[in-house]
């Protein structure tokens, strides 16, 4: 059988199983998902299949298929999903409290390298010198974007396999801890209201179902294919086509009244999955290694981050329970951050979705900034 065909099945079978350990109802397995998401088994099972046969399926036709077509996809599917008049519902002060904690994210890990030169000189070497700044760059775009801006940002970094994965395990195990801290601390959103003399309160929202029907769901992929096949076909530069397809998904999300998000971001979940086992494929488990003033630095990294988002909210005199939903939207996504939103408020919910969505549609551009930023040094 050719390296090929088995690199199909190996992935195939690694789809499968994750769309199907997700949707288990089992209280055992939601125990570990919550602990080792879904998206992980999909990177991690194709690497155990290939160490346990000792295959290496590191080249092949299905890497090229990764970057030209499935990624494209992805980001065109994710990028449509958020039709912008529905941003006023979360108003403006929310907005710009979410968008500080997305600077704050895309910067302070240049801030805190730069930092770690200057006091520990010997740092450098290991973040600039051994680019363990490219493991940084995924971690911007998989806390700001999800794992869509995390996989495009690991191929514009660079970032190889080994770290790639440890800085998974890093940010899914601080990420879950995360989760739960801001579900302790958005019950407490009231009492420090009071202590800081703010009375924002938040206006009941309604329904954002807008009642128009939806075209059918091929539709959606009967437009958008055709539009991966010409950006493969006109397009050479990576980098471009990340950008021209983001701004095509936004127009598809906006311009068509009928256009179906929930459909799309199902395709694009999938298609994600799809990247992480073949990426998966070319894992070696021998590379997996974090040095310890990376791992201090990532939580030096969260903790700033809440600090920054606190001292907006303060300043903005704005609901402090916006802080861990704005946090969660960032960091925690679609999934979490209503699930984190629900324990203050239910009706709070689509807010919280609407800045998952808006994070995940911007995590790629702030993640590219990051890059820049790391290249001045």
């Amino acid at each position: 059988m050719s390296n090929n065909l088995l690199s199909f099945l190996i992935s195939f079978f690694t789809v499968l199983m994750v769309l199907w350990i997700s949707r288990r109802d089992e209280h055992w397995v939601k125990a570990i998902l919550n602990w080792f998401p879904a998206i992980l088994f999909a990177y991690v099972i194709p690497a155990v299949i290939t160490h346990v046969a000792n295959l290496d399926l590191k080249q092949g036709f299905i890497n090229t298929l990764s970057r030209d077509w499935i990624i494209p996809l992805a980001i065109l599917s994710v990028m449509s999903a958020l039709p912008f008049k529905q941003l006023k519902i979360v108003g403006f002060k929310p907005i710009l409290l979410f968008v500080s904690g997305s600077l704050a994210i895309a910067t302070l890990p240049v801030i805190l390298v730069w930092m770690s030169n200057i006091l520990i000189p010997e740092s450098r070497d290991l973040f600039i010198g051994e680019s363990y700044w490219k493991g940084l760059v995924p971690i911007v775009g998989g806390w700001i974007g999800g794992s869509t801006s995390q996989l495009v940002l690991k191929e514009v970094a660079g970032t190889e396999e080994g770290l790639f994965l440890s800085i998974l395990v890093l940010d899914n195990i601080l990420v879950n801890i995360w989760t739960i801290l801001m579900f302790q601390l958005i019950k407490r959103s009231d009492s420090i209201n009071r202590r800081l003399g703010i009375r924002s309160g938040i206006a009941k929202l309604e329904s954002l179902d807008s009642g128009i029907k939806k075209y059918s769901k091929p539709v959606s992929l009967v437009i958008m294919l055709p539009i991966v096949i010409l950006s493969w076909w006109v397009i050479t530069s990576f980098l471009w086509k990340v950008i021209l397809l983001s701004l095509v998904g936004l127009a598809l999300g906006n311009l068509l009244k009928r256009w179906d998000t929930s459909w799309v971001l199902k395709i694009g979940g999938i298609s994600i999955i799809a990247i992480m086992a073949i990426l998966g494929l070319k894992l070696d488990f021998s590379q997996m290694s974090l040095p310890w003033p990376l791992v201090w630095l990532v939580i030096m990294w969260l903790i700033l981050h809440y600090v920054i988002m606190m001292i907006t909210a303060a300043v903005l005199r704005l609901n402090i329970a916006w802080v861990p939903i704005a946090s969660m939207a960032n960091l925690g996504g679609i999934s979490t951050a209503p699930a984190v939103t629900s324990a203050y408020k239910k009706e709070l919910m689509p807010h919280a979705i609407l800045l998952a969505i808006l994070s995940m549609i911007s995590g790629t551009a702030w993640g590219l900034l990051t890059i820049y930023l790391f290249g001045l040094f």
